[in-house]
C-alpha cells in the first residue's frame, strides 16, 4: 500500500523550522530535520517514521521545502504549490492519500489526484464551519463530537487517534523536574475558560515555579508591545500574574524538553467539540512523562480521572488540584507513570498504523 502523508504547518511554527534548517540546500535533507524535530509527531504513520520506500511525507505549505522537491524534478520554479504536490503524489504512484491539510487542500484538490489513487482520507480535528469536505473519501478525527457532525452533513467519517512518538521515551525518562507546573498553548480573548484558569493557576507562583510558553494571538502580542500599551486594547491584553510567568512558545524537542522538566503539565480543551477531550497535549504530556491535569470531560480509552490523569472542574478545582498533586509527590509521580505507560501501550505506532489500515480497506 504505497501511501502519501501531507502535512500542514502553521506561521510560528515554520519560523522554527527556517532557524533549523537554515542551511539545508534538499528537498529530503529540510524533510529529514522537520521529521527530526518531532513536530506533530504523534500525527506521523508508522511507515512515514520507519522510512518504508513505500511511504513519501511532506510538509505541503511549506514553499521552501516543495520548490527545493520541484527543482530537483525539473519543474519551473513559478510553479504553484498545489501543482507541486500533483507532482508529487503522481510521482510516488500513491494509492492512500493522507492529508492533514484539507482546508488548504480541499474538494477541488481531491478533484484533481492522479488516476493511481484509489483512496484519499484526511484528517480534520476542528470544526469547519461551511466548508465542503465532501470529495474526500474518509475524514478522521479523535473527537465523537466533530465526526458527528460530518455523518451528520453525509460525509463517511471514523475516529482514529494520535499515537505515541518513540523519541518521547527519552524525556521521560527524566527524573530532575524543576518546573512544578507547565502550560503549553494558545492564548487570546476568545479562549475566555482557559484565559481564567490561567489567570488563577498563575497565582500558584507565589509558592510553586510556573511557567507558561504561550502562542499569543496577533492582538494580544500588538497590545502587549510598547506602541501597544498607548491604544484602547486592555481587552487583549493579558493579565499581570499571566505576563509574570509567561515565556515565547515552544515547539517541537523544545516542546519536549520543557515537558520533560515539568513536574505537571496543565492542559485545557478549547470550545470546538463540546466535552470530547484528546487534544495533542494529552499525547505529549503523558508521553513526556509528567502528571496531566485537565479539564474534565469525555477523555479518549485510557485516559481516567485518578489514575492515569488527574481532572478539574474550574479554575478554583485546578488550583486546588494542583495543590493536593504537589503535597504528595509520590502519589504525583504514580499517575504520571501509569500514563505514560498507558500511552505508550494502548497509543502506539503500531496500533494507530493497524487501525489506518483497517480503515483503508
Amino acid at each position: 500500500m504505497r501511501v502519501f502523508q501531507n502535512f500542514g504547518l502553521y506561521p510560528a511554527y515554520m519560523h522554527r523550522l527556517n532557524k533549523l534548517a537554515a542551511s539545508a540546500n534538499a528537498f529530503s535533507e529540510r524533510r529529514q530535520i522537520f521529521l527530526s524535530d518531532s513536530f506533530g509527531a504523534c500525527h506521523l504513520l508508522k511507515t512515514v517514521v520507519d522510512g518504508s520506500s513505500d511511504a513519501f511525507f511532506t510538509t505541503g505549505d511549506d514553499p521552501i521545502t516543495q520548490r527545493f522537491w520541484a527543482q530537483e524534478h525539473g519543474l519551473p520554479a513559478s510553479t504553484a504549490l498545489e501543482q507541486i504536490l500533483l507532482s508529487q503524489i503522481e510521482d510516488h504512484r500513491t494509492e492512500i492519500f493522507y492529508n492533514l491539510d484539507p482546508i488548504r487542500y480541499g474538494n477541488e484538490f481531491v478533484r484533481k489526484l492522479p488516476g493511481t489513487v484509489k483512496r484519499s482520507i484526511a484528517w480534520r480535528a476542528a470544526p469547519s464551519g461551511n466548508v465542503d469536505l465532501g470529495a474526500y473519501d474518509l475524514l478522521v478525527c479523535n473527537f465523537p463530537t466533530i465526526i458527528e457532525s460530518y455523518r451528520g452533513r453525509g460525509w463517511r467519517a471514523e475516529y482514529m487517534a494520535p499515537s505515541h512518538d518513540l523519541a518521547m521515551d527519552s524525556y521521560a525518562s527524566n527524573s530532575s523536574r524543576p518546573i512544578d507546573i507547565l502550560f503549553v498553548g494558545g492564548y487570546s480573548r476568545h479562549h475566555s475558560r482557559r484565559a481564567e484558569i490561567l489567570e488563577a493557576v498563575s497565582e500558584l507562583r507565589k509558592d510553586f515555579r510556573v511557567v507558561y510558553h504561550l502562542d499569543r494571538s496577533r492582538l494580544t502580542r500588538l497590545a502587549e508591545s510598547p506602541l501597544g500599551w498607548l491604544l484602547p486594547l486592555n481587552d487583549h491584553r493579558r493579565p499581570k500574574g499571566i505576563r509574570a510567568v509567561s515565556r515565547p512558545p515552544v515547539f517541537g524537542r523544545d516542546l519536549y524538553r520543557g515537558i520533560s522538566q515539568a513536574k505537571i503539565v496543565l492542559n485545557g480543551a478549547v470550545d470546538m467539540a463540546g466535552s470530547d477531550r484528546g487534544n495533542m497535549r494529552c499525547w505529549e504530556a503523558l508521553g513526556c512523562g509528567a502528571l496531566m491535569i485537565s479539564d474534565a470531560g469525555n477523555y479518549p480509552n485510557g485516559m481516567i480521572d485518578g489514575t492515569t490523569i488527574v481532572t478539574y472542574g474550574n479554575a478554583q478545582s485546578a488550583v486546588a488540584s494542583i495543590r493536593t498533586a504537589l503535597s504528595d509527590q509520590t502519589r504525583l509521580r504514580e499517575i504520571a507513570a501509569a500514563g505514560n505507560m498507558m500511552i505508550k501501550s494502548r497509543y502506539s505506532k503500531e496500533a494507530q498504523w493497524e487501525s489506518f489500515t483497517q480503515l483503508c480497506r
